[in-house]
């Protein structure tokens, strides 16, 4: 499933191969969020063109919609939504962080009011769509996902809100833990042939809980392993502190996935501690806000990219292509100024091509850090 090919002889930093069904996935990778099957404003056609190598779907909107007796009866997502690439698929436990917390739902216009119970056995959520009710334990996670057919699924977890007490956060962890040894025994008599499945890390920003969830988790017969609970709402110095502390228990022969994080300073900083993969919205929520990357420094892996809103007037009457310094198909065709005002005029092009161009370059900063680490 999982081989390192180069070792950095500076940090944990690793390069290697996640091997799977559907391709291998060349780590250090990003995870671009498929949430309901679909990179948001990208054609499918578009993803080989890109150099996408894996996505990541979620288990609680599939299950929201279309339901999983649809996809099952098309034997899987892959077949249901024709993506031809590796795909991870979260287990619903980030639901019960962001659905129950109110506060969080409004900044992500999702609705305040689903109700959400955490039980010790089990979550049960009320269905934003026609209101029935939804139960999710870990074996109905895990069967979910068998059925979904990720690749590369992740155990049930609970995912804490920030800020948390110390109480709260190891009673999570500890219920974590317990989910974590029933979504195996699910999953080792379920899975399908070509599934993987991650177990967890949790703890909060509290040091000796989430040393105890690594310890916890890295001995468990998993196949890889995802650090959860961060980027949250936690300060940037507390989410490295939290990758940092669990560093020093992760698997040398084991992939590693960091779940949420993706902006260009977080994955420079936290690739060192051996983090194999990333997930994150960032690239793809962002394009559709007219807001999209441009290399900044070739040469200069920790200032490559930088963020600009194609909206703001300055941009009007520029002839320049999008970005100079990329050769993407956005950039090869278009300049500022068509893009400005695809996005003034709201047309639907502008979110195509600007999620495209954010994709596109996103994958140009993972390949310059392959780089880097083969060149020590």
């Amino acid at each position: 499933m999982f081989k390192v090919l180069k070792q950095s002889k500076k940090s944990k930093a690793r390069i290697g191969e996640i091997i799977t069904k559907h391709g291998i996935i060349k780590t250090p990778a990003f995870v671009p969020v498929a949430t309901k099957g679909v990179i948001k404003a990208l054609s499918h056609n578009f993803i080989k063109e890109i150099g996408i190598q894996v996505a990541f779907v979620n288990t609680y909107h599939l299950v929201n919609h279309p339901g999983i007796e649809i996809i099952e009866n098309f034997d899987g997502i892959h077949n249901f939504a024709n993506l031809n690439i590796p795909l991870m698929s979260d287990s619903g436990g980030f639901q019960i962080f962001s659905l129950s917390n109110k506060k969080r739902a409004k900044l992500r216009n999702e609705d305040e009011d689903i109700e959400v119970k955490i039980l010790d056995d089990k979550v049960v959520f009320k269905s934003k769509i026609d209101g029935r009710e939804i139960i999710f334990s870990p074996e109905k996670s895990i069967e979910y996902q068998i059925k979904i057919g990720a690749d590369l699924i992740m155990a049930f977890d609970e995912c804490t809100t920030y800020p948390t007490t110390y109480e709260y956060a190891e009673k999570a962890m500890k219920r974590t833990h317990e989910w974590l040894l029933k979504c195996l025994e699910y999953f080792h008599k379920n899975k399908r042939d070509y599934q993987y499945l991650y177990g967890i890390i949790q703890g909060s920003v509290f040091e000796n809980l989430r040393k105890e969830s690594a310890k916890f988790v890295t001995s468990q017969n998993i196949d890889g392993i995802a650090i959860g609970g961060v980027s949250v709402g936690e300060t940037k110095e507390e989410m490295r502190l939290a990758v940092k502390w669990v560093s020093e228990f992760l698997p040398k022969d084991k992939p590693v996935h960091l779940l949420g994080v993706g902006r260009i300073d977080d994955i420079f900083d936290l690739v060192i501690y051996g983090i194999d993969t990333f997930d994150c919205s960032e690239p793809t929520r962002i394009a559709r806000t007219g807001h999209i990357y441009q290399i900044k420094k070739e040469d200069n892996l920790k200032e490559f990219l930088v963020v600009i809103d194609i909206k703001k007037n300055k941009y009007k009457n520029e002839k320049e292509k999008v970005d100079e310094k990329c050769n993407c198909y956005v950039c090869q065709n278009f300049s500022k100024a068509y893009l400005h005002h695809l996005f003034k005029e709201r047309e639907i092009t502008a979110y195509i091509l600007a999620t495209y161009h954010n994709l596109f370059l996103m994958e140009k900063f993972f390949e310059k850090i392959r780089n880097y680490i083969l060149n020590n």
